[in-house]
């Protein structure tokens, strides 16, 4: 054929093993279910719940702390039931006043 030039292809891409390996990287890449796009967002995900994990660490460390000072005295815990559930004693008559916005 005539006024066709040929095309020099380097000899390493007609080698099938360096085609195999390329096909493979491209494979694992972009056409696998765990692509790298894929465990981009995983490894996001799990970030995002290692720090809720610390935040509800720390929220129950506090609730253990609180818990350990209301149940170490009884005053306290009367005050925490008194404020938090509206609790009274028989004789008591309990008014709850509200602000209106």
């Amino acid at each position: 054929m005539p006024g066709l030039k040929s095309i020099k292809v380097p000899a390493y891409v007609r080698n099938k093993y360096f085609v195999s390996a390329v096909a493979f990287v491209i494979w694992l890449a972009f056409i696998d279910s765990k692509n790298l796009l894929s465990q981009y967002e995983l490894q996001s995900e799990v970030n995002k719940l290692e720090g809720q994990k610390t935040f509800f660490q720390e929220e129950i460390n506090k609730t253990k702390k609180e818990q350990q000072e209301l149940l170490s005295s009884p005053e306290k815990l009367e005050k925490f039931a008194r404020e938090k559930y509206l609790m009274k004693k028989d004789d008591e008559d309990l008014f709850i006043i509200t602000e209106k916005e």
